[in-house]
């Protein structure tokens, strides 16, 4: 039962950590041109919906 409680917290860290590193690349992707993202595949609706944030380091 224990491992089992602090597999599934893990797994939920994980989770939650693997969403923050993609709203931050999306993020980072917003600086770039358009024609750069279309030649990644992407534009910027689809990462406004995917959601996106910038960080000001």
């Amino acid at each position: 039962m224990a491992n089992s409680f602090f597999r599934n917290a893990f797994d939920r860290v994980v989770a939650a950590r693997e969403r923050q590193a993609s709203r931050y690349v999306n993020g980072a992707l917003m600086y770039l041109d358009d024609e750069s993202l279309k030649a990644l595949g992407t534009s910027r609706e689809e990462l406004h919906r995917k959601g996106a944030t910038r960080y000001v380091f």
